[in-house]
């Protein structure tokens, strides 16, 4: 091939490869939270929206015009649905979700058969292109990445969470939806009924909050949180809970349920550290903290132990998910975090 053949080649491939990040890139972060909302782990969403983008770049000479953003959402559903397909199980867990309540403290196994949910930081939420959901929606921005909210639609059938996710949550008409997803008007509406049926019934509303920004009470409420854990003060940890909070602690799989069952199993787990230090971050739009944990006569660096979910109604604290061992240091790389403290370091 003459050179001057391949050198003019060469040139439109870069500007085909400059137009597809050009058009890209804006809409990688929502991408990839479709994705998590999808999966309902951090991990196979960031394996998902590079798929999704491989796919998409090599296909780009076939995008016929139109949404470019609508072009990729329908790339990332499918590779998700086929994910979901491949999985031995589409659903992800929260131990609330799994048995009863228990009054027995553990015995610290994981629950590794389990496919359990995953946080989301909330660093990766900031600068997606276009947070605000269309005309169709039902639930707003906040809303929608709430734990709660992803725990409830990890039990729906991966389609009708398609489903939901594009219509209620990006607000997109049926219609397009149906596009998207290959199937008739009909098919769509009738997925989406039933999705919507399930989340009134297992997930109501009011079990998430309007807003995402703590008011000042609420801050209170959480300085005081991370006071009485760095000082192990089980005392004003305990009237901080409501009367019938809730605590989940994946991979391990007994949760509790009501302010002195909690009480009870902290009592007992704290007796286990030398100390504890907290370092304030966000995820899923709430207020969560990664914790530092010491053994007991320790001079060693603080090493990675938890990460913590807080859901709050009013001044109290209603449900707490702590991401502990083996799972919970796994994450703290996607927080930005250490996996050890100094004694000296300033967070």
């Amino acid at each position: 091939m003459p050179a001057a053949k391949r050198s003019g080649q060469k040139k439109v491939a870069r500007r085909s490869d400059d137009a597809f990040e050009r058009l890209a890139e804006p809409f990688r972060r929502e991408i990839k939270l479709h994705c998590y909302r999808m999966l309902g782990t951090l991990h196979e969403a960031e394996d998902l929206v590079q798929e999704t983008y491989i796919r998409a770049w090599r296909s780009f000479d076939r995008f016929q015009g139109g949404s470019f953003r609508a072009w990729l959402y329908k790339i990332a559903t499918n590779a998700c649905l086929n994910a979901l397909a491949s999985r031995k199980s589409a659903n992800r867990w929260l131990p609330d979700a799994l048995k009863p309540a228990t009054q027995e403290m553990p015995d610290g196994v994981p629950a590794t058969e389990v496919a359990w949910l995953e946080p989301y930081p909330d660093s990766e939420l900031a600068g997606i292109a276009d947070e605000a959901p269309g005309p169709e929606a039902r639930y707003t921005a906040d809303e929608a990445v709430q734990l709660a909210f992803v725990a409830a639609i990890q039990q729906l059938p991966p389609r009708q969470r398609a489903a939901l996710l594009l219509c209620d949550v990006l607000g997109w008409a049926a219609a397009e939806a149906a596009t998207l997803l290959g199937g008739t008007l009909a098919s769509i509406n009738s997925a989406l009924q039933r999705a919507r049926e399930t989340l009134s019934r297992d997930n109501p509303r009011e079990r998430l909050v309007a807003g995402a920004k703590p008011d000042p009470g609420q801050q209170q409420l959480l300085d005081r949180y991370l006071r009485a854990w760095e000082n192990l003060d089980l005392t004003n940890f305990v009237t901080l809970l409501k009367e019938d909070a809730t605590y989940t602690m994946p991979p391990l799989p007994q949760w509790y349920a009501g302010r002195e069952s909690i009480a009870r199993f902290f009592q007992w787990a704290w007796k286990r550290y030398g100390g504890l230090r907290m370092v304030a971050t966000g995820a899923n739009r709430q207020p969560a903290f990664a914790c530092y944990s010491r053994s007991i006569g320790s001079s060693a660096p603080w090493a990675a132990h938890s990460i913590h979910l807080l859901a709050l109604d009013g001044a109290a604290i209603r449900a707490l998910t702590l991401f502990v061992k083996p799972d919970g240091p796994r994450l703290f790389s996607a927080f930005g975090l250490p996996l050890t403290l100094t004694d000296d370091v300033a967070m």
